[in-house]
C-alpha cells in the first residue's frame, strides 16, 4: 500500500467511525503497514484538515483518532440541529398522522378510538406544522371538526398525491369493547 492509498483509506475510515479509533485497531485491517507510517499518514491528514479553515478536523482523543467538526463552526451546527430536531415528529404524532392520512376525512373521536388514547395535543401540533387541516364540521351532535391532510403533508413526505401512500391493511375503529364498528364515510 503506497502513502496515497494509506491516507485515502485512513481518511475514509475516520469518516465512517463514531468513536475514536486507535492505530492498533487500524492495523487489524492493514497488517502490512507499520504503526509509524499510519501515524505519519494521520498527522499529514491533520495538517490538511487543520490548515485550510475547514469545517472538519482530525483530533486525537482517548488513545485514538476521530474526524469531527471544527470547534469554530459548532455554534451554527448547534443552531441547525435544534431547528432540525423541532421538525421531527414524535411516535404519537406519526401514528395520528398516519390514521388521518389513511382514514380521512375523520373526526377526533374516531382517531382516539383507533389509537386508544386522547389526541388533542397531537392534533394541535400537527395543525401548527400544517401537516393536517380542518375540513369543516360533521353534521352530528356537537358538530365535531373533520380532519384531513393538505399540501404540506404531501410536500413533507414527498408525495404527488394521496395515491402515493403505501398500501396497508384496513384500519378499524374499535368501540369501547374492542369490537370493530361499521363505518360509513358517506355521511361526512
Amino acid at each position: 500500500m503506497d502513502d496515497s492509498e494509506l491516507r485515502q483509506f485512513i481518511e475514509a475510515l475516520l469518516f465512517t467511525v463514531h468513536d475514536p479509533i486507535s492505530i492498533d485497531r487500524i492495523r487489524e485491517v492493514i497488517e502490512e503497514v507499520e504503526p509509524k507510517r499510519i501515524r505519519e499518514a494521520i498527522v499529514s491528514l491533520q495538517g490538511e484538515y487543520g490548515g485550510d479553515k475547514r469545517g472538519i478536523c482530525i483530533t486525537e482523543i482517548a488513545g485514538g483518532f476521530l474526524m469531527r467538526t471544527a470547534p469554530e463552526v459548532s455554534p451554527w451546527l448547534k443552531k441547525f440541529h435544534q431547528i432540525e430536531t423541532r421538525e421531527k415528529l414524535s411516535k404519537p404524532a406519526l401514528e395520528t398522522l398516519a390514521i388521518i392520512a389513511y382514514k380521512q376525512p375523520i373526526i377526533r373521536c374516531e382517531i382516539e378510538a383507533i389509537r386508544g388514547v386522547g389526541v388533542g395535543h397531537v392534533l394541535r401540533t400537527l395543525l401548527e406544522k400544517k401537516l393536517i387541516k380542518t375540513m369543516g364540521r360533521k353534521k352530528a351532535v356537537g358538530a365535531p371538526i373533520i380532519y384531513g391532510t393538505g399540501e404540506e403533508f404531501l410536500r413533507h413526505f414527498g408525495l404527488a398525491s394521496l395515491a402515493g401512500l403505501p398500501e396497508v391493511g384496513n384500519l378499524e375503529v374499535k368501540d369501547g369493547s374492542g369490537r370493530a364498528q361499521e363505518e360509513n364515510r358517506q355521511d361526512r
